[in-house]
C-alpha cells in the first residue's frame, strides 16, 4: 500500500520560497562580507609593505622571505605567494585612500582588480570599472573584455538628439546606454560585408552582440514586419531596453551615415509607437549604425528631427586564430617576467 503524502499547510510553498530567497541574500552578504575583509587586509599588508620598500629599500628578496614566513605561519591561507604580495603593493599603490577602498574597492573579488591594476592606469577609469563590475555583476573574463574594447572611452560617446526629444532624466540615461563606436570582434568578417549579412551574423551570435550593446537590451526580433498605409516595412532589429521602459530600433549602414537615414528612422519611430508601444511604455528610441559618420552632417540631419535617434559607427575587428593565439604569451608569462 502506498503511502500518502502528507498534507501541507496552505500558503507552505510560498513561505518555502521566501525562506529560500533570505538564505540565499544571507550568503550572498556573507561572502560579500569576506571579500570585503579580505580586500582590506590586502590593502593593510600592500601598505606596509609599500612603506617599508620607501624607507628601507626592501627589494624582492625581502619580498620572497616574507612570503615564505607568511605562508609558514598561515598555511591554510592561500594569498601569500611572493607574486601576491607585488599585487597587494599594486593595490595600496593604485588606491591610496582607505575609504574609498572600503566602499568602493573591496565590493569586487580579488581577481577582478588585479586585471583591472593591471589593464587600466588612470585612477578615475579603474574606480569606473570597479562600479560597474559591482553594477553589472561581470565575471572576470567580460570585465577583461569590456577594458579591452575601451569601453569606458566609447560609452555615451553617440551623436544623438535625446537632450532634445526625451525628458531628463531619460535623456541622460539614454545617453550614457548608447557606444560609439561598437565594436564587433566576434564576427571575424570582412569590410566588404552587406547590410543582411551583417545582420544575420550579428543575429547568430546574439549573445556577444547583447553583451557589446550593454545591459537591459531585450531582443525581440529581427526583420520586423510594419504595415503602414497598407505598405509593407521591416526593421532591421528589434529590442525592447528593460531600463528605459522603451522599444529600441536599429538599422544597419554598411557605408558611411546619409542624412535620408534620419528621416527613415524617424518614419519607423513613429509607426512603432503607435502599432507597437504600450501606453505605459516611453518613447521609442531609435539607433543607426553606420560603418562611419561625418559629425557635423549627423548633427544637421538630427537638428530638427522630432523623435530620439542616436547614431554611432561600428568596427569589425578579425580576432586572432586559435593556433596563434596559443603562441602568444599569456598574461601570467608576462608577470612572471616582470617579477624577475
Amino acid at each position: 500500500m502506498k503511502s500518502k503524502k502528507p498534507v501541507l499547510p496552505e500558503g507552505y510553498s510560498e513561505f518555502l520560497a521566501s525562506l529560500k530567497r533570505r538564505v540565499q541574500e544571507a550568503r550572498l552578504k556573507a561572502t560579500l562580507s569576506v571579500n570585503r575583509e579580505l580586500i582590506l587586509l590586502y590593502w593593510e599588508i600592500g601598505q606596509m609593505i609599500l612603506q617599508r620598500q620607501k624607507k628601507e629599500g626592501w627589494g624582492a628578496k625581502v619580498i620572497e622571505r616574507l612570503a615564505h614566513d607568511l605562508r609558514k605561519e598561515f598555511p591554510e591561507m592561500k594569498g601569500f605567494s611572493p607574486r601576491n604580495l607585488l599585487f597587494m603593493r599594486s593595490l595600496a599603490e593604485a588606491f591610496p585612500d582607505k575609504t574609498i577602498v572600503k566602499q568602493v574597492v573591496s565590493q569586487i573579488p580579488w581577481g577582478h582588480l588585479i586585471r583591472i591594476i593591471q589593464m587600466v592606469k588612470d585612477p578615475a577609469e579603474r574606480i569606473w570599472y570597479i562600479q560597474q563590475t559591482t553594477l553589472h555583476g561581470w565575471s572576470r573574463n567580460v570585465l577583461v573584455h569590456q577594458i579591452e574594447s575601451g569601453l569606458y572611452h566609447r560609452k555615451g560617446k553617440a551623436i544623438t538628439n535625446f537632450d532634445k526629444t526625451l525628458p531628463s532624466p531619460q535623456s541622460d540615461l539614454a545617453q550614457e546606454t548608447l557606444k560609439d563606436p561598437y565594436i564587433f570582434d566576434f564576427l571575424g568578417l570582412t569590410e566588404d560585408i552587406r547590410e543582411r549579412e551583417l545582420e544575420k551574423e550579428l543575429i547568430a551570435r546574439l549573445r556577444d552582440f547583447l553583451l557589446e550593446l550593454g545591459s537591459g537590451f531585450a531582443f525581440v526580433g529581427s526583420q520586423v514586419h510594419l504595415e503602414v498605409g497598407g505598405e509593407d516595412f521591416y526593421l532591421d532589429l528589434l529590442f525592447y531596453h528593460l531600463k528605459l521602459r522603451c522599444y529600441i530600433v536599429i538599422e544597419l549602414k554598411t557605408g558611411p551615415f546619409k542624412p535620408e537615414y534620419a528621416g527613415k528612422m524617424n518614419f519607423y519611430l513613429a509607426a512603432v509607437d503607435d502599432l507597437l508601444r504600450h501606453p505605459d511604455d516611453n518613447a521609442s528610441i531609435g539607433i543607426i549604425l553606420c560603418k562611419s559618420k561625418n559629425k557635423v552632417i549627423v548633427e544637421y540631419a538630427l537638428k530638427d528631427t522630432s523623435r530620439p535617434i542616436g547614431v554611432s559607427a561600428y568596427r569589425l575587428t578579425r580576432t586572432l586564430p586559435e593556433e596563434l593565439k596559443a603562441t602568444l604569451p599569456s598574461v601570467e608569462d608576462l608577470e612572471k617576467e616582470l617579477e624577475k
